[in-house]
């Protein structure tokens, strides 16, 4: 995959959209390790500079890479870089999405319920209801 996603003018085969602290130590290194052993191109965002803006950086990334792998933690809608992160995934028309549920039931992310829809209520609080429905 790796080798011939290039050619299609992909920079990256896969984005992982992920909330650090749930996923980092016990799941994210593994999974990275196993894209990389597949030849899989990952984008990982310790490698960008510190001297650089993040938010372009990854909003190019999304949009430079072929697949976006979205890991749905207990705590993934507590921040509004993920939330952020997801939106520009889903204005992607042409891009493969494939949701990881870690830890969570994945009808409570659809129907933002239980803890997980309490999380994403209250990190999206001050936003208008356009921007909550999207």
């Amino acid at each position: 995959m790796a080798s011939s996603s290039s050619s299609l003018n992909w920079l990256y085969d896969v984005f992982v959209s992920f909330r650090g602290e749930d996923i980092r130590v016990n799941f994210l290194s593994h999974f990275f390790k196993e894209l990389d052993r597949k030849l899989i191109t990952a984008f990982k965002d310790n490698e960008i500079k510190k001297s650089r803006s993040l938010w372009p950086e990854l909003v190019q990334a999304i949009w430079s890479s072929r697949i976006a792998v979205v890991v749905f933690s207990k705590n993934y809608a507590s921040s509004s870089w993920c939330l952020n992160e997801l939106l520009e995934i889903v204005n992607c028309k042409d891009k493969i999405v494939i949701p990881i549920f870690f830890g969570v039931d994945p009808s409570h992310v659809r129907k933002q319920a239980e803890d997980f829809g309490k999380i994403f209520k209250e990190t999206c609080k001050n936003n208008t209801k356009e921007v909550k429905d999207r």
